[in-house]
């Protein structure tokens, strides 16, 4: 079929079309170059021991109505093996029960405080109670995660270990959903996660933080005064995603990522595509509408282009002349999966041949989430309605 007929259009065409394929694999390159960095950094940094007296560290716990999953976290937590680490809950309005299962288990512990929120005027809901538990935290670190988490007996160590670099201000660290089968839906949950961490740890290698699980996260004490407190965060509804960039921003400070096992926390996948679809979401208006600029440019660019390659399938009987944005896409996702089951395949449900179907529908799904977003397609969290402030997307 004939494009265009100038052949100044058709040179700006193709230009376009091998353009756009030569920049989106190059970028997964650099991606895979990052990651290869990150690893290198990995390996000289596991297992490394402190010098002197183990740093004190708040584990800081946000606890919304969990009182159907928080046994195995606390369980977890009474096996830790850190000697200097207190337990900060921040009780938020629960009314299932999750305050009795929290008393009970700070019954008699010198480690453990809970903090109880009767009302929460935040913005963001658990970014307003995060912010109480590090106002009562007395820690040299601040290490975070979810009352819906499982942690290594390890976990607190390993992760402080990662810290032991004086010039390393915060570290990401993988979560991974429990398996649950590898039926189609559950799979996806597995994959998607790692695939994510893998993109999370590769940006991080190239020096350019920008989000990370906010349930598996330690910051240095000193990192975050010097930005102005977690008073200082910009609102968001990824939280996380906005402290990592407040961080990134200083340029005093290195963000790193733990690839170890030692650092993994598992967490209960989502009962329904409707759950999945709205946490999904949620993480990537994020990314596409966060405080952050520099966010904001890098995750859209991704998966804007993710979208273009998915979106030219269908038009391919038609313009057949636009297969270096599909081929981009696929090549790229290739790529990554390689990378992903590489880094994490032990963590991850033995599938086999099953993981193609899945790096097929990745970019699909993520096509998806990128137009739902940007037709303005309402999410929340926890049963509140996610908003957006004044000039921002929503």
């Amino acid at each position: 079929m004939k494009i265009c007929s100038g052949g100044g259009a058709l040179i700006t065409y193709n230009i376009f079309r091998f353009g756009f394929f030569a920049v989106f694999v190059g970028l997964h390159i650099a991606l895979m170059i990052g990651l290869f960095r990150e690893r290198l950094w990995e390996k000289q940094h596991r297992g490394r021991k402190t010098a002197g007296p183990a740093p004190k560290v708040s584990v800081i716990i946000p606890v919304h109505n969990e009182a159907g999953g928080i046994k195995g976290l606390l369980e977890s937590l009474s096996l830790q093996d850190y000697p200097a680490a207190e337990y900060i809950f921040i009780d938020d309005r629960s009314d299932d029960g999750s305050s009795e299962i929290l008393k009970s288990f700070a019954e008699g512990r010198q480690d453990s405080r809970i903090i109880t929120l009767k009302d929460n005027p935040g913005w963001n809901k658990k970014q307003y109670a995060l912010a109480r538990g590090i106002q009562a935290a007395g820690g040299d670190f601040f290490l975070f995660t979810d009352a819906d988490c499982e942690v290594s007996p390890s976990w607190i160590s390993d992760m402080t270990a990662r810290l032991q670099d004086r010039l390393t201000g915060l570290v990401i660290g993988p979560v991974f959903r429990k398996p649950q089968g590898i039926d189609f839906f559950h799979l996806y949950q597995c994959f998607d996660h790692a695939v994510r961490y893998m993109y999370l740890t590769a940006s991080c290698g190239l020096g350019a933080a920008g989000g990370g699980f906010g349930n598996n996260l330690i910051i240095r004490r000193e990192a975050l005064e010097q930005a102005g407190g977690y008073e200082a965060v910009p609102s968001s509804p990824t939280e996380d995603a906005a402290l990592i960039a407040k961080i990134r921003c200083l340029k005093t400070w290195k963000i790193h990522a733990a690839l170890g096992k030692d650092t993994c926390i598992f967490t209960g996948g989502e009962s329904s595509w409707a759950a999945l679809l709205n946490q999904t979401l949620r993480w990537n208006n994020g990314g596409l509408f966060g405080p952050d600029l520099v966010t904001r440019f890098n995750f859209g660019f991704l998966v804007i282009t993710i979208s273009m390659g998915i979106l030219a399938i269908p038009l391919l009987p038609f313009l057949p002349s636009l297969w270096p944005l599909s081929a981009a896409v696929m090549v790229s996702m290739s790529m990554n999966s390689a990378a992903t089951l590489g880094l994490f395949g032990s963590s991850l449900p033995s599938a086999g041949l099953r993981y193609i179907f899945q790096t097929i529908f990745t970019p699909c799904y993520f096509t998806m989430l990128t137009i739902l977003g940007f037709s303005g397609k309402k999410v929340n969290w926890k049963g509140s309605p996610v908003k957006y402030k004044a000039g921002a997307h929503q």
